[in-house]
């Protein structure tokens, strides 16, 4: 069975997000999933493909940086409480001294991603 159209959002979000060429993506699509098409995904496939792309050299920087599923996060959080980016970059300059999320590291994401939490529930009071 193919995997729903919410999925396949997810796929082509993350593939504009990870700067891929169609080449590129339709290259790994195949060689990980069996499929040059994602409308041909099976659920096991696309579990294979988010698995490749969380564990790829796409997946982050370098080894300490931020990881591409905490930078989604941080996103679907700042999204959550309605900020724009400006609004998002000074907190970041505040608290964290880093101009954007691709700075931070992997830790320094993970507090950045508790404090959104815990400024969103005191919103949602």
């Amino acid at each position: 069975m193919a995997i729903d159209n919410k999925k396949l959002a997810v796929i082509h979000i993350v593939k504009k997000e990870l700067g891929l060429t169609d080449d590129e993506y339709r290259d790994i699509l195949k060689r990980e999933t069996g499929v040059r098409s994602a409308k041909d995904l099976d659920e096991q496939g696309f579990r294979r493909l988010m698995h490749y792309f969380t564990r790829s050299r796409h997946y982050r920087d370098h080894r300490d940086g931020i990881t591409f599923r905490q930078k989604l996060y941080i996103k679907y959080l700042v999204r959550d409480l309605g900020w724009d980016s400006n609004h998002f970059r000074n907190f970041l300059r505040k608290y964290y001294k880093k101009t954007g999320v691709d700075g931070l590291t992997k830790k320094e994401a993970s507090k950045v991603i508790v404090a959104l939490k815990k400024i969103l529930g005191r919103e949602n009071m």
